[in-house]
């Protein structure tokens, strides 16, 4: 393959990278990795190949978290454009700017991927009975979709220096605040002049629907969703990005054009669960969850390897993190 800077491929590409997430990403023995390493150390099990030799058995060992990442295609660019093909172990000059770029480059990537799905949808013929502001802010939003798709790519080409000089922060924030106010016209239509979710559109969220979501109290929910029981909750079009939803229970949830964007969903629950048009949902959260048969997936992502049938699970078998999360929730 040869890397055009100008189209990045935001699909990894491991035969073109320098096996850059095993090397430059620590990590702490936990749930997802049964040992310890630090950041820019190779990692044990890296062969002289560049490529992981227990591969095939990464998620029975332990090592769930490396079967979930994804680099959006962030390694190959590193490797192949940044550094132009010089590899760390011959060049180890190169390699602290190398792993920190790698971990720039993979927010510019993600930040590409969410770009170019809000785009796709924006683009869509919206519906007929929508108002003229809709339609006007859905076109805003289009060209400023493309405007920062525009900046972000070249910023994806351009050499180390510029690339480890970026201020990343603001380009977070610019993003976040884009896709946000993307997603409350796709979820709702709802938006003022500005293009931003007006009051009825920012209750459509997790908060605005308490009579869905059984005993305790939705509104002090916040953020943290950890072990929480959701099963059967009607949660279309839900603000839940970044919600730790940790082991929460989400059989049979419907979550048709809910917000994903960032949600943790390690462990999470979600056979039979209904995500048809969710946004910004990546296949590393799918990889992260447990699901089956019955849940219905967004288009373009597929079902994980790991998933099996519906499976039986009993109050009494769910992980003390789940129970305790729902003791402190009532």
């Amino acid at each position: 393959m040869v890397t055009d800077p100008a189209r990045p491929r935001l699909a990894a590409d491991c035969g073109n990278c320098f096996a850059l997430c095993c090397v430059a990403p620590g990590f702490a023995t936990s749930a997802d990795f049964p040992i310890s390493k630090a950041p820019g150390m190779p990692c044990r099990h890296l062969s002289a190949r560049h490529d992981c030799s227990i591969h095939d058995e990464l998620r029975p060992r332990g090592f769930r978290g490396c079967t979930v990442f994804d680099c959006f295609g962030a390694g190959q660019q590193v490797s192949q454009v940044t550094f132009a093909g010089r590899d760390w172990r011959t060049h180890p000059g190169d390699a602290a700017p190398m792993f920190d770029a790698f971990a720039v480059m993979r927010t510019l990537h993600e930040s590409l991927h969410h770009l170019a799905e809000a785009r796709s949808l924006l683009a869509a013929p919206p519906a007929a009975d929508r108002p003229s502001a809709d339609i006007a802010a859905r076109a805003g939003l289009l060209a400023e979709v493309d405007a920062t798709t525009a900046a972000t790519v070249a910023l994806t080409g351009a050499d180390a220096d510029t690339l480890l000089a970026a201020d990343l922060p603001a380009h977070r924030r610019t993003v976040h605040d884009l896709l946000t106010r993307a997603s409350a016209l796709l979820r709702t239509g709802r938006v003022d002049a500005a293009g931003r979710p007006t009051a009825r559109a920012r209750g459509r969220g997790l908060a605005g629907r308490p009579r869905d979501l059984g005993s305790g109290n939705p509104r002090n929910l916040g953020i943290d969703l950890v072990g929480a029981r959701l099963a059967g909750v009607d949660l279309r079009g839900a603000q839940l990005t970044g919600r730790l939803l940790i082991e929460a229970d989400l059989r049979g949830a419907d979550l048709r054009g809910a917000d994903l964007r960032g949600a943790d969903l390690r462990g999470a629950e979600v056979s039979g669960a209904d995500l048809r048009g969710a946004l910004f949902v990546v296949q590393a959260q799918l990889d992260a969850a447990r699901g089956d048969e019955a849940t219905t997936l967004p288009a373009a992502l597929t079902r994980p390897a790991h998933w099996t049938a519906p499976p039986t699970r009993p109050a009494a078998a769910q992980s003390e993190a789940t129970v305790e999360h729902g003791r402190r929730r009532g």
